[in-house]
């Protein structure tokens, strides 16, 4: 018989706050692609991070191709034919898609090799990845890809993927289990964490269920249904969504005719933007990753001051020059899509992070009030049910969903009278993103005006009571959420929407 690609036993691993790991089991087989399925903080990424020898475990054994072997570190894992792409990425901003990628690399390649060779595989897999861009001027969707394709690259044996459809639209997730599903016919194994259920069912052969950091169950997931690994990841099916009728408000924020040449050359115009926001609805904008949604999100939230006087207004007044100080004074609050290193700073503990958006605990010439801090933090652990060790918690300790759940809850708290929230659920699983989805549906009952931009478009079609589409820089006209199908959504999305844009108008 062959032996497993690789087996897991009795593996732990302990932290001062929490035990990530106890005693986990599971078998890989050659060209096997298995599910690790967990609620935040389940311990998935950690497990993860020991078999490509990012952390090592505090007891239990690893075994590939049947040889007990101990990783190191990541260039031995990468010597057993181990890849990872992690939820957070490890890019340098200032580097090009290729510098990151060759730099990674023990090939002895050029970096022009190296740059073809990516097209290549880009190509082959369906993958748009610019290779000649810096990082920086990447949005996360297009980050992603770099990752999965630099991975590819090292052609492993087992694959390593910590959710990797987040930030991805239908399509392009098509493409890509399309892309592993012939890795896996060509004998590669695939770990693959994600808390979409649809997603596990549809790709995946086996699957391991964490809770707690122990394994609860280990099934074929094309026999389950949602509702039963949900009941394994979370001990309960998670709460179904109610979505009251709107009771709209007053204008809350009104754009009009807003153009922007791009700040950076591989940045996208905003072409005559226009859309209004009321008070007590909520307002989706999808779109394929990198369709101007960085440079709009910068204008709404204040990071970029240059629109033209009287194109943006709150609650009437003109804050078109106006800084994300102003504008959180006068009531709008921004949750960017970026967790680490926008919406919270890593090395900062969750008090701390508080203060990013919060100024309740600045006092007189600039003091903290520490333990105010700590008491917002710790309310806001509570009431979002973020999984930390305390209030003194590093941002960058917790998991990306747990993390996700605090930043949205430090903007939710604040009672705003406009939320802008880039990505809300972000790697998130069925049950925070059920409780994440309830407090925006929450706040837009009791009359914030709720703008929503995301890639995931079953989120926006749950969410909203409007839709629009953003393509190339402009956006299309809005359409009743209720009314919005897949494939008209999805023909906005290559930008054709000029024929409903002049009907909007023929109406008008």
């Amino acid at each position: 018989m062959t032996a497993p690609r690789l087996e897991l036993t009795g593996i732990s691993k302990q932290y001062p706050a929490v035990k990530a790991n106890d005693n986990v089991s599971l078998t890989v087989q050659p060209g096997e692609i298995h599910a690790l399925l967990g609620e935040n903080g389940a311990g998935k990424s950690t497990l993860m991070k020991i078999v490509f020898g990012a952390v090592q475990p505090d007891s239990g054994q690893i075994q590939v191709d049947g040889q007990a072997v101990q990783i190191r570190n990541p260039h031995e894992a990468k010597a057993h034919g181990i890849a990872m792409v992690f939820q957070h990425f490890s890019l340098f901003d200032t580097l090009t898609a290729a510098e990151n990628v060759w730099l990674g690399l023990d090939s002895g390649e050029t970096l022009a090799e190296v740059t073809a060779r990516m097209k290549k595989k880009a190509g082959d897999y369906g993958l748009q990845v610019d290779a000649t861009r810096p990082v920086h001027s990447l949005s996360v969707g297009e980050c992603q890809r770099v990752e999965i394709v630099r991975a590819l690259l090292s052609e492993p044996r087992l694959l390593i993927l910590d959710e990797p459809t987040s930030v991805l639209t239908p399509m392009a997730v098509q493409s890509l289990f399309n892309t592993l599903r012939q890795l896996a016919q060509e004998g590669c194994s695939i770990l693959y964490i994600s808390h979409k259920l649809d997603e596990i069912r549809e790709l995946c052969h086996q699957c391991t269920v964490l809770r707690g950091g122990r394994v609860t169950g280990a099934v074929d997931p094309r026999q389950e249904t949602n509702a039963s690994l949900s009941r394994l990841m979370i001990g309960a099916e998670p709460p179904k969504l109610v979505h009251r009728e709107s009771r709209l408000g007053d204008v809350a924020l009104e754009v009009k005719a807003l153009s922007l040449a791009p700040d950076n050359i591989y940045g996208v115009p905003l072409q005559g933007i226009a859309l209004q926001l009321r008070a007590g609805e909520v307002l989706g904008i999808a779109g394929v990753s990198g369709n101007g949604q960085q440079e709009l999100l910068a204008a709404l939230s204040g990071e970029d001051c240059r629109a033209a006087a009287g194109s943006l207004r709150l609650f009437g007044q003109d804050i078109a020059r106006a800084g994300p100080t102003r504008r959180r004074a006068l009531g709008l609050h921004f949750v960017p899509e970026e967790r680490l290193g926008r919406g919270a700073v890593p090395s900062l503990s969750l008090a701390g992070n508080t203060l990013l958006s919060r100024r309740e605990s600045l006092r007189r010439f600039g003091w903290i009030d520490v333990a105010a801090t700590r008491a917002l933090a710790a309310k806001l652990i509570e009431n979002f049910k973020v999984k930390a060790g305390g209030p003194d918690a590093v941002a960058k300790s917790l998991s990306g969903g747990n993390l996700q759940k605090f930043i949205v809850g430090r903007e939710i708290d604040a009672r705003p009278k406009v939320l802008i929230v880039a990505q809300p659920t972000w790697g998130v699983d069925v049950g925070a993103a059920a409780q994440i989805r309830a407090e925006l549906l929450a706040l837009r009952d009791a009359g914030c005006a709720v703008l929503v931009v995301s890639e995931e478009l079953d989120e926006l079609l749950e969410l909203s009571d409007r839709l629009m589409v953003i393509a190339r820089g402009r956006l299309s006209p809005s359409v009743a959420a209720r009314d919005a199908s897949v494939e008209r959504i999805g023909q906005w999305m290559a930008g054709l929407f000029d024929e409903a844009q002049e009907a909007s108008h023929a109406q008008a």
